[in-house]
């Protein structure tokens, strides 16, 4: 599977989702790759600072490291110019395009997508960093992104702290501890959420392209 993660702004969990997919696909024995085609470089910082079960590689190294990989997530550089996300998302299965619930996130989102269907890629949507104290916030976000024709993964990924602790620390989710070396007691939610969307996203692949990437009808945001 050729996966890129992508949005058109920094802090959208990107890094974060590609971590940690590649950490389940890694935790099920697949042999995994994560392409950091950042400028930040933020995927190498992740690994640099703890352990990961994965290879970690800047986009110049990717021909040969991806080489015999299983999977490969690239990590792509925020962006909304049409040729670079042609280039970064050339012979993706999907690029992903994490969403927080919130209105002006999901009006790039949907320029994102324009964009993408224009070039023929296919591509899906995930909400990421949903407080579940405010579900509606979530719902009304998720009907926008529907209401324009967009596939969004049944899959939410809740806001934690345990995300950013396991940043810190460089490790995944499940193995976040706090500063007196406790487990975070929510850390499993956040893990068990992106093992769902692997699940959705290897389902969403083996069907045509035009299921995991519908047509963009030009209606008004209401979110």
């Amino acid at each position: 599977m050729f996966i890129t993660v992508s949005g058109q702004k920094g802090g959208v969990a990107k890094t974060c989702t590609s971590i940690h997919l590649a950490s389940v696909w890694a935790d099920r024995g697949r042999s995994v790759c994560v392409v950091d085609a950042d400028r930040n470089r933020s995927a190498l910082a992740y690994r640099i600072r703890g352990e990961l079960p994965f290879q970690v590689v800047p986009v110049e190294a990717a021909a040969k490291a991806t080489r015999f990989a299983d999977v490969v997530i690239t990590d792509g550089q925020a962006s909304s110019d049409e040729e670079e996300l042609r280039h970064l998302a050339d012979g993706s299965d999907l690029v992903l395009l994490p969403t927080a619930p919130k209105a002006r996130a999901v009006e790039l989102t949907v320029e994102l997508a324009k964009l993408l269907q224009r070039v023929g890629v296919p591509h899906a949507v995930l909400l990421v960093k949903v407080d579940l104290r405010q579900q509606r916030a979530a719902h009304e976000a998720r009907q926008a992104l529907e209401t324009f024709g967009l596939q969004v993964l049944r899959a939410e990924i809740p806001l934690l702290a345990a995300f950013d602790k396991a940043e810190t620390q460089g490790l995944p989710v499940f193995a976040a501890i706090d500063d007196r070396g406790r487990a975070d007691p929510r850390r499993m939610a956040g893990w068990s959420a992106y093992q769902s969307v692997a699940q959705e996203i290897e389902c969403l692949i083996s069907k045509p392209s035009s299921v995991a990437s519908r047509s963009i009808s030009p209606l008004p945001l209401s979110a």
